[in-house]
């Protein structure tokens, strides 16, 4: 008596648990495509549209100076960061052999100077010999040629001490320019060495609360930018922190690396507290188009494309030219929707036309694989 009992519990807790999974399955049967996709709502919203690039910050004037004579650095004048005026002494080379050529070269246009005299003299007394006629024309011209190579010989001389004496004042190193020192390349007793180019001692910046930065823009994007255009940037110093600068110079001169072509922007910076520091690295942002409280996609709606296996070939769209299609998710059907955009950021495109308004549910990707029929039920057979 009690086995009949037991099958007969049995079969009825068997026949509700496939009732209840069967009733289960079909209600889950219809939505099981929407839960297939992952959507995003169509919104209104404000849409930047930029040209990002990578810069360094420079200093509007950054004089290198030199040295134009050979020698020892004798004494310092200047370290970083300090404040010069133009004619200020920066450096100095040992003089010593600089003064002792230029007392050589005194010495010789003195020893010209009498020289000089002494042909003068001569020619003076040959002349009244020739005169009185108890020398030859041509004994007067031998004097006379005597006097034209001591007055040569003073010049060079002279030409000489002069450029002695320049010398002399390259040995003291001077500021060209006000500003500050940026850099200082050589310490005392150190040799430089100007035979074949001129060594770099100091770099000197004329001010610092002006400032520019020098990009590198792709050919793609170059014909967007044009002078007084508006620029955002930041620095790694202060992250926190947005500066503004405007397009200052599109220099026409290309790079070319690897077949890809660039050009150089200057962007202007005002530094007026002097927080930007040169050499600094400044993520830049050209700001092409901005436009507020417009109809926006998000990019990945653009992007998502179905299954080959999901597409109908006898309901697909053709491209229309022009137009980029979306998938609107009605119910649990994907329609299909051509637009017109229009400007877009790395976020957001614009709808300019097309069947679409606000709050319509997009496709954006698809969750996962699902079998065909998109079931998530399934049996195991074992």
């Amino acid at each position: 008596m009690i086995r009949p009992f037991r099958r007969i519990r049995l079969f009825i807790i068997l026949t509700t648990l496939l009732l209840s999974g069967w009733i289960w399955y079909w209600q889950s049967g219809s939505d099981s495509q929407q839960g297939r996709y992952k959507t995003q709502t169509i919104d209104r919203g404000d849409i930047l549209q930029s040209i990002s690039a990578n810069g360094t910050l420079n200093p509007v004037v950054l004089v290198n100076v030199g040295t134009q004579v050979s020698g020892t650095v004798y004494r310092l004048h200047a370290d970083f960061n300090d404040r010069v005026k133009a004619g200020d002494m920066l450096a100095e080379l040992d003089p010593a052999l600089f003064q002792a050529q230029l007392r050589q070269s005194e010495a010789n246009v003195a020893n010209d100077h009498v020289a000089l005299k002494l042909a003068q003299r001569r020619m003076a007394r040959n002349r009244a010999l020739v005169e009185k006629g108890f020398i030859s024309g041509d004994a007067l011209d031998a004097v006379e040629q005597q006097l034209e190579v001591a007055r040569a010989q003073l010049a060079v001389d002279n030409a000489q001490l002069a450029r002695d004496r320049t010398n002399l004042n390259y040995s003291v190193i001077r500021s060209p320019i006000s500003g500050i020192v940026i850099a200082r390349n050589v310490d005392v007793g150190q040799t430089v060495a100007a035979s074949f180019q001129t060594p770099t001692l100091f770099q000197i910046a004329n001010d610092l609360r002006q400032m520019q930065i020098d990009t590198s823009v792709a050919e793609a994007d170059i014909g967007q930018l044009h002078l007084h255009q508006v620029v955002h940037f930041t620095v790694d110093a202060f992250q926190e922190r947005e500066f503004a600068g405007v397009v200052k110079q599109l220099r026409l001169n290309p790079t070319i690396q690897q077949n890809v072509v660039s050009y150089n922007v200057v962007v202007a910076v005002a530094n007026d507290d002097e927080t930007l520091l040169p050499g600094m690295t400044a993520n830049v942002r050209f700001t092409v188009e901005q436009k507020q409280n417009v109809l926006r996609v998000p990019n990945a709606a653009l992007r998502y494309k179905p299954a080959e296996t999901d597409v109908d070939p006898t309901s697909a769209s053709k491209p229309i030219e022009g137009k980029r299609l979306l998938y609107r998710l009605e119910g649990s059907h994907r329609v299909p929707v051509y637009v017109k955009t229009g400007i877009a950021d790395n976020n957001f495109t614009e709808i300019v036309e097309g069947d679409i308004k606000e709050g319509d549910e997009l496709i954006i990707r698809e969750m996962g694989d699902k079998d065909k029929s998109g079931s998530k039920f399934r049996f195991r057979m074992f």
